[in-house]
């Protein structure tokens, strides 16, 4: 989109005439920016600053300014709308950046955060170390008193006792203060007393009461869900505070918003309330684009949704036009951190990104990954330090990126750089040429990737071969083929804005939040009236939360979901339900045949003699904001490819003088087979030699991945 050789701008036009929403995604490598305008989408990328993230969401509005013609205050001004999603949270957690956290819990029960809930990869592999508590024992406080799971008080809170907690707090500095009680969830009593004493006592330290955050059954996902709250409140509170005050000083005067895991977004101060709400907030957008892109392209069923950028390669799924959540988030690998404690959008996240490093170990085994160049200093092929052989270094080195037109020339590439570090760092340890070496990086970053769909497809019992998938992110088109291919998925869809896909979700979801409440019930002496409270309690909370959001009520939606599972089960799934159907006196059997509808769709089995219990309930309240009809980047001139052919080497042809079609030029569903690339200003996508591709009309590019051994065309829908 942005040609730094161009004296006369892009897109031409005043600061008056311009009505904007802004959308960025803050990743490891760059920061992408999409501008929406009367409908129409405009993608930007400017390298991430790392040390301050902030400075790099500015350099997007730089780039976007220039491109305009305007200047980057005056381009500012025109927004309403600033939309941002950031992985500080969650970097703060991996880095142990987080403020010194207390928790207090009920006497008696200190050990929540170590025993946790138990499990292990490998359960007889003693030789790893049993995770740390997220709150050291340490900083945990038994607090006298207790609350029976009726709701009853057995023992008062002792109040002294939690003055000398509170005294100890000050002596050790403590900056933040989670509090989970037993049974809090069913009479908050004794919590909301603790919080009025630490109020009053300490006072300028934030508080997490577990009952509000996370109103959870479990008493280990309400403690570490309180926890990770509480430790991210100081840390967000500055960084959320210095991001809106940054954009005021550069002449944004609207409202700033940020995206959160639940696959929506909230005003600023929300996420000042409740941080945990910004953990992968960039990576929960993908699905949402996804799913608004397989509704116009494909006809089937699931969709598998990826966005590879430059440090990871985030996978989620479509069932059936939605996006599933998960309870099981966890904070790293599995067993060996600690789970979120919060429900959030399935998104499986690996370090297999453009720029991972591949690295041979002292066995002769090539790695790709987890390790990244990042930024700074980058790929070797940025001539800016780095010296490893990465991904974008090997696809270089193959001939499928254009050194003079990455990011549409304004970085250029230094090819001969990218073949050294081929060279030295894989190809001569394992006595390879240096082509082969580079096809080997890429063969090795693309299980990688098939790993991580494998698995979530597994959990979620979505047969690859019946799904079409989406890929998206600068660095997508290097293997997204190859990887559909892989899956055996009849169809890859890799969308004109695909390099900026979370940030194009972004531009597409609504304001939203998710509220819950506990409530245990079954369908063999379902409690009506108690459901139907708890489902009003529940509207009102969502439509107060519509109010605030100052969205009308037509643009407002409310789902309504029920978390059961069979007697005896140990973990429920969620049913979408209408509280309708629950009013009447048929209410238990539309429950229990809702829930073996999605136990059958998930398991592949239901069991009509079981009990279905129903645990808790949770409303999704969404409040459309969006102007944009199509996910479609605006019209330009420059559409055409940095030139008509270039070597390429694929492993079965060798180097061969391949056609470089432009993103933008290609004619609308005129199919053409490969090898060929396909380029634009922020991506190249590798079309294989057993594969066919095409423009679908709504400017996608619609490719069938393994054209030798698909008997029939993947049904598509043409939508005009």
């Amino acid at each position: 989109m942005y040609n730094p050789t161009a004296r006369v701008p892009i897109w031409s036009c005043s600061a008056r005439e311009l009505r904007m929403r802004f959308a960025t995604d803050t990743g490891g490598t760059f920061t992408d920016l999409i501008i929406e305008n009367e409908g129409k989408l405009y993608l930007f990328k400017s390298p991430t600053v790392p040390s301050n993230p902030v400075e790099g969401v500015l350099g997007a509005f730089s780039v976007a300014a220039e491109a305009f013609g305007i200047e980057r205050a005056e381009l500012l001004r025109s927004g309403g709308q600033f939309i941002h999603g950031t992985t500080h949270a969650i970097n703060a957690i991996v880095t142990k950046r987080v403020a010194k956290t207390a928790l207090l819990v009920t006497q008696g029960h200190p050990d929540i955060l170590l025993l946790r809930e138990g499990g292990r990869e490998q359960p007889f592999d003693h030789s790893v170390r049993y995770p740390r508590a997220f709150i050291p024992r340490a900083l945990t406080f038994e607090v006298p008193g207790r609350i029976l799971a009726s709701g009853e008080e057995r023992h008062p809170v002792d109040e002294k006792a939690v003055l000398n907690i509170i005294d100890r707090l000050k002596r050790e500095r403590v900056e933040a203060v989670a509090v989970c009680l037993l049974w809090s969830i069913i009479n908050p009593a004794h919590e909301n007393r603790i919080a009025a004493l630490l109020s009053e006592h300490l006072p300028g330290i934030p508080v997490t009461l577990s009952h509000v955050l996370s109103p959870s059954l479990r008493e280990y996902r309400r403690a570490i869900a309180s926890s990770i709250d509480a430790s991210l409140k100081p840390l967000m509170d500055r960084y959320i505070g210095g991001l809106t005050e940054s954009m005021r000083a550069a002449g944004f005067e609207g409202q700033v918003l940020v995206l959160t895991s639940q696959g929506s977004m909230v005003d600023a101060e929300e996420i000042r309330r409740a941080p945990i709400l910004a953990l992968n907030s960039g990576p929960s957008m993908a699905p949402v684009a996804g799913a608004y892109i397989t509704g116009i392209e494909s006809e089937l069923r699931d969709s598998i949704i990826f966005d590879t950028g430059g440090t990871t390669f985030d996978v989620s799924l479509v069932r059936e036009g939605r996006v599933p959540f998960t309870h099981e988030t966890w904070l790293g690998r599995p067993y060996k951190s600690d789970l979120t404690g919060f429900p959030s959008i399935d998104v499986k996240s690996v370090g297999a990104g453009g720029g991972s490093i591949a690295w041979v170990d002292d066995g002769g085994v090539l790695h790709v990954g987890p390790q990244s160049a990042g930024s700074v200093p980058g790929p070797a092929c940025y001539a800016a330090g780095g010296t490893e052989a990465t991904v974008t270094d090997a696809a270089l080195t193959l001939g499928y990126i254009d050194p003079d037109f990455f990011l549409g020339g304004r970085i250029k590439l230094d090819a001969d750089l990218a073949r050294k570090a081929v060279r030295e760092k894989v190809a001569e340890p394992l006595k390879l040429s240096v082509e082969e070496a580079a096809t080997a990086m890429l063969n090795v970053w693309t299980e990688n990737m098939v790993q991580a769909i494998a698995d979530i497809t597994v959990n979620q019992g979505v047969d690859p071969t019946k799904a079409s998938i989406v890929g998206g992110g600068g660095a997508a088109g290097l293997n997204a083929v190859a990887i559909a291919s892989r899956m055996g998925c009849p169809t890859l869809v890799v969308p004109e804005v695909g390099a900026g896909l979370s940030a194009a979700g972004a531009v597409v979801s609504d304001v939203g939040r998710s509220f819950r409440r506990l409530f245990v019930t079954n369908t063999r002496e379902f409690d009506a009236s108690g459901v139907a409270g708890k489902l009003e309690e529940l509207r009102a909370d969502a439509e107060r939360f519509a109010i605030k959001a100052g969205v009308d009520k037509a643009d407002t939606s409310i789902d309504f979901y029920v978390e059961a599972r069979y007697a005896h089960q140990v973990w429920e799934i969620d049913v979408p339900i209408d509280p309708a159907d629950l009013a009447g006196e048929d209410a238990a059997n539309i429950l229990r045949n809702a829930f073996d509808r999605e136990h059958e769709r998930i398991f592949a089995f239901h069991d009509e003699a079981s009990m279905v219990e129903a645990i808790a309930w949770r409303a999704q309240v969404k409040c459309k904001v969006a102007k944009t009809a199509k996910l479609r980047l605006a019209d330009t001139d420059e559409t055409q490819a940095s030139r008509a052919s270039r070597q390429v080497y694929f492993a079965e042809l060798g180097w061969s003088d391949v056609p470089v079609f432009g993103f933008g030029a290609l004619a609308v569903d005129s199919d053409v087979r490969g090898p060929a690339i396909v380029e634009s200003r922020f991506t190249s996508v590798v079309i294989n030699p057993n594969a066919a591709f095409r423009r679908s009309a709504d400017r996608n590019l619609v490719v069938t991945p393994n054209i030798r051994e698909t008997s029939e065309q993947p049904r598509l829908r043409r939508v005009v």
